[in-house]
């Protein structure tokens, strides 16, 4: 998943996507597996509004956000504790497994530094017969993590949060991306079409895989090139990009951060860079709405 670099004319600070956004909601919050294929139904719907390769099976990108599915988990024997008392999201590795090997003991060093535990590491079943060549060429190797060990449960999404940021820090491999990390919600997207999310991740098809929301993105990159961490929706929103004030955005988001400070998240330093570099418009508004979330500000106040 190499990142392009300025070669000619090309200069990826010009880049730009346009993406379709769909939400389905049970407005009495209760869940259900019908509510993840309604979602995906929606999805599959906004084909026109998600690219694909010249082969017509390499997609731009495209994904889901749904809920922890608590009962789905424990029905694959995973011994987790009761709902908001772990954490777990998808992780993107590199398939070499020397390079996994590294990038998952940084992992657990981080995780126990926060006096958590990384309980188990979970094959995340994939269907890459669907794939087109150029998202096959990139796939990376997808696991699922349980973090476990939580004695303060109110601050658990902060603490996970800062695990994150902290590994992220660590490890700049391009192969590496972690797609989410949350007690509430989980994340599956990738170098796909909006047709082949369902077709991919066999877990989505699954009666007992039930959630009492659902939010699909597909992306459009208009001006930018498709990679798998590039997918959507990110950790907090699911967006169109095309933000023209990009790059003075970042550029005075980075010079604030040597003044930046948040009781809730101790020093700032620590979880710095908050914009991850190399990432689309879109990812890096979610970095800096994701930091004021996190920072103790709701999430309107945020917007």
């Amino acid at each position: 998943m190499a990142k392009t670099e300025q070669t000619g004319l090309y200069d990826a600070t010009n880049e730009h996507d346009a993406c379709g956004v769909g939400m389905v909601v049970n407005i009495h919050g209760n869940k259900s597996h019908e509510l993840v294929d309604s979602a995906l139904k929606v999805l599959e719907n906004m084909r026109h509004r998600g690219a694909e390769g010249a082969d017509n099976k390499t997609g731009d990108g495209a994904g889901i956000m749904l809920q922890i599915p608590h009962e789905f988990i424990l029905l694959q024997g995973i011994p987790v504790p009761e709902k908001g008392k772990y954490g777990t999201g998808l992780v993107f590795l590199p398939k070499d497994e020397k390079e996994q090997a590294s990038i998952l003991s940084i992992m657990i060093e981080e995780i126990e530094r926060e006096g958590l535990t990384l309980m188990h590491l979970r094959n995340v079943p994939t269907n890459p017969a669907c794939l087109g060549k150029d998202a096959r060429a990139t796939e990376p190797d997808i696991k699922q993590v349980f973090i476990t060990g939580v004695t303060d449960a109110d601050s658990l999404e902060r603490t996970l949060y800062i695990i994150r940021k902290k590994i992220e820090k660590r490890v700049r491999h391009t192969d590496f991306y972690i797609v989410s990390l949350s007690a509430k919600n989980i994340i599956y997207k990738g170098m796909l079409s909006s047709m082949q999310v369902r077709e991919y991740f066999p877990d989505l098809t699954q009666p007992y895989f039930t959630s009492g929301l659902a939010l699909v993105h597909s992306r459009f990159s208009t001006n930018t090139f498709p990679t798998w961490s590039l997918a959507q929706p990110f950790r907090l929103l699911a967006h169109n990009g095309e933000i023209n004030t990009i790059r003075g955005n970042r550029g005075w988001m980075e010079a604030r951060e040597s003044v930046l400070s948040s009781p809730a998240l101790g020093d700032v330093k620590d979880i710095r860079p908050i914009i991850q570099p190399g990432m689309s418009d879109s990812a890096s508004l979610d970095n800096v709405l994701e930091f004021f979330v996190m920072s103790g500000l709701s999430l309107p106040h945020a917007m």
